[in-house]
């Protein structure tokens, strides 16, 4: 995994794990590898790795099983969908809105756009 400088590697590790979730790559009530597994897969600290699943269980996303391991909680992907949402309308949307001002692109330009991203990615049964 190539970590970026600008954001908290156990972050990176989370958001990597998210990732994971909504793919089903870890489906809900699934375990995660352990932590000192994923830390020999990601070449990082344990406790670094440690910090990630602190940090996801904190956010309702695992739980942990004493003694046997981490696990997907049954609502992880809602709550995960959820998180992005926010953060994206908290954080982003204005600058993503501010750029398709300054490139001129009009609504219904960019629902046009939606629309082809769509069905190239054969989302929503377009």
């Amino acid at each position: 995994m190539d970590f970026n400088e600008n954001r908290p590697i156990y972050l990176q590790i989370a958001d990597s794990i998210m990732d994971g979730v909504l793919s089903g790559e870890y489906p809900a009530e699934s375990r995660l590898p352990s932590v000192r597994e994923y830390a020999a897969r990601l070449e990082v600290n344990a406790n670094t790795v440690m910090r990630s699943y602190d940090w996801l269980q904190q956010q309702m996303v695992i739980f942990n099983k004493r003694g046997i391991g981490f696990f997907v909680l049954p609502e992880a992907r809602k709550r995960i969908l959820e998180m992005r949402r926010n953060i994206f309308f908290q954080e982003e949307a204005d600058y993503f809105f501010s750029r398709l001002v300054s490139f001129g692109l009009t609504p219904s330009d960019l629902a046009e756009l939606y629309s082809t991203y769509l069905e190239k990615k054969k989302v929503y049964g377009y």
